[in-house]
């Protein structure tokens, strides 16, 4: 679980989607009940998507208006994701395929070259000689960040967290870069600061029905940590065009594996 942890972390510093893609579908190998595996862990999301964010943040790459609107009104639909859970059939197994079906969509919209910028909307930026400084810069464009676009993302994020345990990233990192138009750095350090938040009232929900075993989540929390300070170390410093095709392809191979493996389990 440790190692699971750290690698989890580094997912989640890397792409600002939580990490339970990993996670989850880890500790079902290691035998919990699909309701548990998802339920636990949303307590990892909150020490990953801090440590992840505060690194984002030292480089300017949270946008906290666009977290303060997405944040807020998607905790209020965590509650509701959460309770549904429980009367979705299928014994977790369903939620399981639901959520290899959305992260294979998320790998797939990260392959998709991002939209330019409208130049209405772009600023006067001094050019560099030095590439690298060029993509580490925040982007040019101005987002497209009207309310009730991020309440709209909040909202559908939050339910799907409380619903299927993982975090909501994967839906607010392609909203955020196709549909806000933020740069991809600032899509995922966005995000895990709103995960963070959407975390919370998920965590405390399933806790309450008695989804979450500790067993599982505890040493997750601690080995996240330093996980995601790497993973956003990681994402900072890569190039633009290289770290969309990462996400796209990580994603998608984790989508294939468990999606399959609960297929199978169904089936048999």
């Amino acid at each position: 679980m440790l190692v699971t942890g750290f690698f989890t972390g580094i997912l989640s510093g890397m792409f600002g989607v939580g990490g339970a893609v990993i996670s989850t579908p880890a500790i079902r190998a290691l035998g919990a009940s699909p309701m548990e595996a998802l339920a636990s862990t949303l307590p990892s999301i909150v020490p990953s998507s801090i440590s992840g964010a505060l690194r984002y943040h030292r480089e300017g790459f949270v946008n906290w208006g666009i977290v303060r609107w997405t944040g807020l009104s998607g905790a209020i639909f965590v509650i509701l994701g959460a309770l549904s859970s429980q009367v979705v059939p299928g014994d977790g197994h369903f939620l399981m395929i639901i959520t290899a079906g959305l992260v294979g969509f998320t790998a797939f919209r990260m392959t998709q070259s991002p939209d330019r910028p409208d130049p209405a909307d772009a600023e006067e930026v001094a050019p560099s000689e030095d590439p690298d400084l060029i993509d580490i810069a925040p982007a040019a464009g101005k987002p497209h960040d009207e309310p009730w676009k991020l309440v709209v993302i909040g909202c559908g994020a939050g339910l799907l967290s409380g619903l299927l345990g993982i975090g909501g990233g994967l839906v607010m990192v392609p909203a955020f870069t196709g549909w806000v138009k933020l740069d991809i750095k600032a899509a995922i350090g966005t995000s895990l600061a709103c995960v963070g938040i959407l975390a919370i009232p998920g965590m405390i929900t399933h806790q309450i029905l008695g989804n979450i075993n500790w067993f599982y989540a505890l040493p997750l929390c601690v080995a996240v940590i330093p996980g995601a300070r790497v993973g956003a170390h990681l994402a900072i410093r890569a190039h633009e065009h290289r770290l969309r095709l990462i996400v796209a392809y990580g994603l998608g191979l984790i989508a294939l594996m468990y999606g399959v493996g609960e297929i199978i389990v169904l089936i048999r």
